[in-house]
């Protein structure tokens, strides 16, 4: 199915995902005058005294931003904050419909770290969450940091920690059927942008043996002059690849346990999923063309293989993340997302799958509402025994 054409149609005809639903009946004076003026200023008099009230008497507690400069928007790259909109909007309807988040899509025309992260900081007060989304790297690692050091209600960028989140999930299951073990694993990423990076960052939390990341000219190792401008590369670097291996992604790839794609499609051959070990775990994430075609990989000799896409068995998509991990977040009045609450996450959508895990289920379906409810229990659960929750 031409999937696009089908879409484009169907956006013209819905001119928009998502809609603005009035929770309170305003039928007559009375109904007005509570909902609105003269009640209402009850309200915000008891807000200006205590703006903490503001989480219990408006909406606000509900209410995330799905944030976006347009400059990394699925696989298109930078389009622009209005070409990002119908992706924003789409996210908020997932949000709504899995978690049941009020979400609303913001798309600032500005590139420029501060001024992105002033504009977020003038709207903290309308929100219980902020949801980052498909802003390039390196500048996402920066806004993203600044935001968590300077607000007081959680941000999560999606691109980054929801992609990790569920990756690990589906390794954690993959691993389950091959026999194997994060610290026995041989892991290499291609792509060292938001995702690539913070899927590393987090596969160190699981202890994983050998981690080597891969950008557009090779593989990533310590003393690289290249990397000096990019400070989240020489990070990284420092991070991982301990045998300083250098050469390309083929390189990499040999005696590797698992392959992780997050960059760009028809960038892995069958030799190089040959040269890998026994059972090896392909996930080619790369949007709408993977690293390698799925039969591809499994006729090379992958055990299990995961996609970027809905049409493929074994999705690694974040919409397995964020609704729940939010909703969970906002549920106990969450400071901040912590990695703690993030593996609880991977943990619950892993746990979901069950005694039905397979080569080819080994994530559940996005639609799956029981995981969505598995993540918030979770997140909610670890947020309150490490003190992150405000009740």
């Amino acid at each position: 199915m031409d999937y696009g054409t089908l879409s484009l149609k169907q956006h013209e005809e819905w001119r928009g995902k998502i809609e603005t639903k009035v929770r309170v009946s305003i039928s007559n004076r009375h109904d007005l005058s509570v909902a609105y003026t003269p009640g209402v200023a009850a309200s915000c008099l008891a807000i200006q005294q205590n703006p903490e009230l503001s989480f219990s008497l408006t909406r606000r507690w509900n209410t995330v931003p799905v944030i976006t400069d347009g400059t990394a928007v699925l696989g298109l790259g930078d389009i622009g904050p209005e070409a990002g909109m119908p992706v924003m909007e789409g996210k908020c309807a997932l949000f709504k419909e899995f978690a049941d988040v009020d979400a609303f899509p913001l798309c600032v025309r500005s590139k420029d770290v501060n001024t992105i992260v002033e504009t977020i900081k003038l709207l903290e007060g309308s929100f219980g969450g902020i949801n980052l989304e498909d802003i390039s790297a390196p500048r996402c690692f920066e806004i993203e940091q600044r935001l968590k050091n300077e607000l007081d209600i959680p941000v999560f960028h999606d691109d980054q920690h929801g992609t990790a989140v569920v990756t690990a999930a589906g390794l954690l299951n993959a691993l389950k059927l091959v026999g194997k073990s994060m610290s026995q694993i041989k892991v290499v990423i291609n792509g060292s942008g938001a995702a690539g990076i913070a899927i590393a960052k987090y596969l160190l939390r699981y202890r994983v043996a050998e981690i080597i990341i891969c950008d557009s000219q090779g593989i990533i190792c310590q003393g690289d002059p290249r990397l000096k401008s990019n400070a989240a590369k020489v990070e990284i670097a420092s991070l991982t690849n301990h045998k300083n291996v250098s050469g390309i992604l083929k390189d990499a790839m040999v005696g590797a346990d698992v392959f992780i794609g997050v960059s760009k499609g028809n960038t892995v051959t069958k030799e190089m999923v040959r040269s890998m070990n026994k059972d090896a775990i392909v996930f080619t994430c790369a949007n709408p063309v993977p690293e390698i075609s799925r039969e591809d990989a499994l006729e090379a000799g992958a055990a299990i293989v995961g996609s970027g896409s809905s049409a493929k068995p074994n999705q690694i998509n974040n919409v397995l993340v964020f609704p729940g991990l939010f909703r969970g977040a906002l549920d106990v009045r969450a400071k901040d997302i912590t990695y703690d609450m993030m593996m609880a996450a991977s943990e619950a959508i892993a746990w979901i799958v069950g005694d039905d895990l397979r080569s080819d289920y080994i994530l559940p379906y996005a639609w799956d509402k029981r995981s969505h409810e598995a993540v918030a229990s979770a997140v909610a659960k670890v947020a309150r025994s490490t003190g992150i929750a405000r009740q």
